[in-house]
């Protein structure tokens, strides 16, 4: 179980946001912690302290007035951290090469392979050749419905076809080299993680995944470790003492190598 740090970028700052209440009309989102520092502070940050694999998302789209200044956030936590962090948020075939020149060791791609609703594989099979498979992270954020978790794309702003699951995450796992999920109902909200999508993806056998949405407490990292069976990697947004939560950041590192060296 490793720890995933993220760094999300919206109107140009690193914010936390409560995901669900974010809107492309007017850039607006509910926040729950705007920062003083730039994206590159807190990739040097997580530099110093040897964390791999945790992600910038740019939370602005490509048509936003915010757009530039969003990007340039995001690529200068890239350049302060080589090889070191994920890049998500509005990746395209064209745009991918920028974030991967300028030090992002993946690019975190949901959206652009996703057209009314489902998944267009010919744009997939595009995307993969763009970047290579092992530089591909396919973002499968979702939200519980009557049918269960389906995924969501656009900045988890609409609903798709496509259930979340062992059979789609098999299916896909030939374009990619890991997965990360947003539990989008409880993403930003600091209330506890989604469960029932936990035990779900701590099932799965496959790629690396990282679980995001909800952690509050230690007890949430650890109700996380079980119920994924340390096979989950997770992000703790909202509740991180560096974005104004209660939690230690490095309370949290020691915490998840703590996990992997008992499992040993």
């Amino acid at each position: 179980m490793e720890f995933r740090p993220c760094i999300d970028i919206h109107n140009g700052r690193v914010k936390q946001i409560v995901g669900e209440s974010l809107q492309d009309a007017g850039n607006l989102a509910e926040e729950n912690f705007v920062a003083d520092q730039d994206a590159a502070f807190y990739a040097k940050l997580y530099r110093e302290a040897g964390i791999r694999g945790g992600h910038v998302i740019l939370l602005n789209p490509e048509d936003s007035p915010c757009y530039a200044a969003t990007r340039e956030q995001a690529l200068g936590a890239l350049r302060a951290y080589p090889g070191g962090l994920q890049a998500g948020g509005g990746i395209t075939p064209l745009n991918a090469a920028d974030f991967l020149e300028a030090g992002a060791s993946h690019v975190i791609v949901t959206s652009y392979v996703f057209r009314d609703g489902r998944i267009h594989y010919d744009r997939l099979e595009r995307m993969r050749n763009a970047v290579g498979r092992k530089r591909l992270v396919l973002d499968l954020s979702c939200r519980r419905t009557s049918q269960g978790y389906m995924v969501v794309t656009d900045r988890w702003q609409k609903l798709t076809q496509e259930r979340m699951g062992e059979e789609l995450m098999n299916r896909l796992s030939d374009y990619c080299d890991e997965f990360l999920v947003h539990a989008v109902d409880v993403e930003g909200k600091s209330e506890g993680i989604e469960e029932e999508l936990a035990a779900a993806l701590g099932k799965w056998t496959g790629r690396p995944v990282t679980y995001a949405g909800g952690i509050h407490s230690f007890q949430d990292l650890e109700l996380l470790h079980a119920l994924g069976g340390n096979r989950l990697n997770v992000t703790v947004g909202s509740a991180l003492d560096l974005y104004g939560g209660p939690l230690a950041w490095r309370r949290v590192l020691e915490l998840c190598r703590q996990f992997n060296a008992d499992s040993l």
